[in-house]
């Protein structure tokens, strides 16, 4: 299990300091816009900040290259499995679908569906659950502290 990821954070006091280190660093973003549909340009600009903003706390969590998670080649199964989690928490914590996490990862629907039904089987594992839930936690207090979740 865990040589599948570099760097696994193992206790909820990592999982708080890592929150505090990731905050401080961010600039406030701009005042949030209600997400309309319509504005199709506008709605594809704030799904790829969501997801590279998903990207960079998973860099940060894993110690791995958020270059190497956005690269739209093949790469290790590490750096492939913490995508597949990004991928994962970008569609069932964060509420966006499949084809708009697809776009932001640089991947097809289809893949996101893959990375989301394999996340879901290694979820029955009780190590991987807390890991995954610690990285959903963390996600939510990022995103939901500045409105940017879709509910």
């Amino acid at each position: 299990m865990s040589e599948s990821f570099p760097r696994l954070i193992r206790s909820s006091a990592e999982a708080q300091a890592m929150i505090d280190i990731l905050r401080p660093g961010r600039i406030k973003p701009k005042a949030i816009q209600p997400l309309i549909l319509s504005e199709w340009s506008s709605c594809n600009e704030r799904v790829y900040e969501v997801c590279d903003g998903v990207i960079d706390v998973l860099s940060t969590f894993f110690n791995v290259s958020g270059r190497d998670l956005r690269a739209h080649s093949r790469c290790s199964r590490p750096i492939a499995r913490v995508r597949q989690v990004g991928m994962y928490v970008a569609h069932v914590t964060l509420e966006l679908n499949m084809a708009e996490v697809g776009r932001a990862f640089g991947r097809d629907r289809s893949t996101v569906n893959h990375a989301c039904q394999t996340i879901e089987d290694l979820r029955e594992e009780p190590e991987f659950d807390r890991i995954i839930h610690t990285i959903e936690n963390i996600l939510r207090a990022t995103f939901l502290r500045y409105g940017t979740v879709r509910r």
